[in-house]
C-alpha cells in the first residue's frame, strides 16, 4: 500500500519516498522533533552572529573571500547577494522530477538541525512541493564540490520570490508562482543563504531516481536473458547451481538462480536437450550470470552509498547546538557520489552490452538448431525483419561506452584556487541519467526480438515468468506478421519498463 504522506523528522530519507515525492506528488510535512532541533541550532547561530568573533558564512564572506569580515548591518544583504550571484546556471532546465527530488532532500537535510536555519525555511520548501510549485533550474553549473551551488541557488531564489518556477506545467516568475500557491517568500537571514546552496542535493536526487529506474531495468534484463535463452534454443546447463557455488560470487549465484526460476516449466528447453552438436553457447548466454551478477553487485554496493547520503547533512559550517559549537568542514564535497555514479554507468554498459550481443546472435541465424528465420523476417529477402534493431542497440551501446568515461577524475579548480579539488559529481549525475535511458532501450530491443522469436517456436512455450513478460509485451506490441517500423514497438516496451 502506498504511503499517504512523508513526515520529515530528521531521520534518513529512503529512496522510494524520494521517488514518490518527485514523481507521484506524495504529500510532505515536518515533524515536531525536527522543529525543536532547528530552533535549538538557530539559537547557536544567532549567538554567533551577535559576537565579534569571525565565524565562516555568518559574519564573513564566502569561498576565496572567507577572510573578509562583514558588518552586522550587512549580514542579511550578504545572504541574498550570495543567492543572486551564485545563480549562474546554464543549459536546458532540469526535469521536474529531479528538482522535486532536490527539494525534498534539501528539506530533509535542514530538518536534521545541523544547518542553523529557521524552521520557516524548510516549511516553505515543503509547502511549495505540496502546491506543485517547482523552481526552474538550469542543468549545468555545478562542479559537485562546494555543494551543487549554482543549481541550488536557482532553487533558493524562488523561495525568496525571485527566479523562475512552474506552477503545474505553467512557467512564470518565482514571485508569481509562490503567490499563486497562497504562500509568502522568505527573506534569508544569517547563514540561511549558504545553508540552502551548500549541499549535494542535485547529485543525490539524480542518483536516487536513477537507482529506482535501474532496479526495474535490471529486473527486466534478467528476464530478457531467460527469454533469449529459449529464443535461441540455447542450453541451460551453464545455470547449474553447483557451477556457480564453486565460484562463490553472490551476484552471479543470484542471477543464475533467477534465470533458472524464469525458465521453470519451459517446453522449449527439453525440445533440444539431446542436441549433441552444440554443448555450449556464446559468452553472451553462458556468462550472463557472471556479467549481470557483477553489475548487479556493483549497483547494490552503490545503493548503500546513496542511502547514506539520504541521511546526511552536507551543509557547511555545521551547527552542533548541544555543544554550542559551529564547525567548518567539507561535507558538501560530492566525491562519494561522483565515484558511485561513475561506477553505475560502467555497470550499465555491461547490462546493455551483453544484451546487444544476444540480440545479434538471435537475429544473425548463427543458432545451430534454431529454426527461426534470419533477422526474424516473415519473408526473408523480401522483408528485412528486425535486422536494424540490432543497429539501434549497437548505437546505444556505443553511446553508453562514451558516457562511461569517469567524470570524477577530471578536476578543475574553482574560487581562486581555494576550492582546488572538485568532484564533478553533477556531471557524473547528468551522464548517468542518459545512461539509464539508453540501457532501458537496449533491454526493450532484446525483449522485442525475444518475443518475436518465441512466436516462431509455438506451440512450444518458454518458462512461466518469461511467458508472463511475453504477455505484457504483447499487450502493447502486437504480433508482427510483416515488416513495419519497430520504433513505436521499442518505445512501447520502454514505457512498460519504466
Amino acid at each position: 500500500m502506498d504511503k499517504q504522506s512523508l513526515i520529515l523528522n530528521g531521520s534518513p530519507l529512503i529512496g522510494p519516498d524520494v521517488v514518490s515525492v518527485a514523481r507521484k506528488r506524495l504529500t510532505v510535512s515536518i515533524g515536531d522533533e525536527a522543529l525543536q532541533r532547528m530552533q535549538a541550532s538557530r539559537s547557536t547561530v544567532e549567538k554567533a552572529a551577535a559576537s565579534a568573533t569571525p565565524t565562516y558564512s555568518i559574519n564573513t564572506g564566502f569561498g576565496a573571500m572567507s577572510t573578509t569580515s562583514i558588518s552586522k548591518d550587512e549580514l542579511a544583504k550578504l545572504q541574498m547577494n550570495l543567492l543572486r550571484s551564485h545563480a549562474a546556471g546554464v543549459g536546458d532546465p532540469l526535469p521536474q522530477d529531479v528538482v522535486r527530488g532536490m527539494m525534498v532532500i534539501l528539506a530533509g537535510s535542514l530538518c536534521r538541525g545541523f544547518s542553523g536555519v529557521r524552521p520557516v525555511v524548510p516549511e516553505l520548501i515543503v509547502s511549495l512541493l505540496n502546491a506543485n510549485v517547482t523552481p526552474v533550474i538550469p542543468s549545468r553549473g555545478s562542479v559537485g564540490a562546494s555543494g551543487d551551488l549554482a543549481p541550488l541557488a536557482h532553487l533558493a531564489l524562488v523561495l525568496c520570490g525571485e527566479g523562475k518556477a512552474t506552477l503545474g506545467d505553467k512557467e512564470m516568475p518565482g514571485k508569481a508562482a509562490v503567490a499563486a500557491a497562497g504562500l509568502k517568500p522568505i527573506v534569508p537571514s544569517v547563514k540561511e543563504g549558504l545553508a540552502l546552496i551548500n549541499g549535494t542535493h542535485l547529485m543525490t536526487s539524480i542518483a536516487t531516481l536513477a537507482l529506482g529506474d535501474i532496479a526495474l531495468v535490471c529486473e527486466a534484463a534478467v528476464i530478457a536473458t531467460a527469454m533469449s535463452i529459449d529464443a535461441a534454443k540455447a542450453t541451460d546447463t551453464f545455470l547449474d547451481d553447483r557451477l556457480h557455488a564453486a565460484r562463490g560470487q553472490s551476484g552471479q549465484q543470484t542471477v543464475a538462480a533467477s534465470i533458472r526460476s524464469h525458465l521453470k516449466n519451459s517446453t522449449i528447453l527439453p525440445s533440444h536437450e539431446n542436441d549433441d552438436v552444440r554443448v555450449q553457447d556464446p559468452y553472451s548466454f553462458r556468462c550472463s550470470p557472471q556479467v549481470l551478477g557483477a553489475s548487479i553487485e556493483a549497483i547494490a554496493r552503490i545503493t548503500g552509498t546513496i542511502s547514506a547520503e539520504l541521511g546526511a547533512v552536507t551543509d557547511n559550517p555545521l551547527v552542533f547546538a548541544k555543544d554550542d559549537m559551529i564547525i567548518s568542514g567539507g561535507n558538501f564535497h560530492g566525491m562519494p557520489l561522483a565515484i558511485a555514479m561513475d561506477e553505475l554507468r560502467i555497470a550499465l554498459c555491461h547490462v546493455a552490452g551483453i544484451s546487444e550481443r544476444r540480440v545479434d546472435w538471435i537475429l544473425s541465424g548463427h543458432c545451430v538448431h534454431n529454426d527461426v528465420p534470419s533477422f526474424l523476417a516473415c519473408k526473408p529477402g523480401v522483408e528485412s525483419g528486425l535486422m536494424i534493431v540490432q543497429y539501434s542497440a549497437a548505437a546505444c551501446c556505443a553511446e553508453l561506452r562514451t558516457l562511461s568515461m569517469p567524470a570524477s577524475v577530471s578536476n578543475i579548480p574553482t574560487s581562486g584556487g581555494i576550492e582546488d579539488y572538485n568532484s564533478m559529481g553533477a556531471t557524473s549525475a547528468l551522464l548517468l541519467r542518459q545512461s539509464v535511458d539508453l540501457c532501458r532501450t537496449v533491454i526493450a530491443i532484446e525483449l522485442l526480438v525475444g518475443c518475436d522469436a518465441l512466436d516462431h517456436h509455438r506451440p512450444l512455450r518458454s518458462g512461466d515468468a518469461v511467458e508472463t513478460m511475453y504477455e505484457k509485451v504483447r499487450e502493447v506490441v502486437p504480433v508482427r506478421n510483416c515488416d513495419r517500423s519497430p520504433s513505436d514497438d521499442i518505445a512501447a516496451i520502454e514505457k512498460l519498463l519504466s
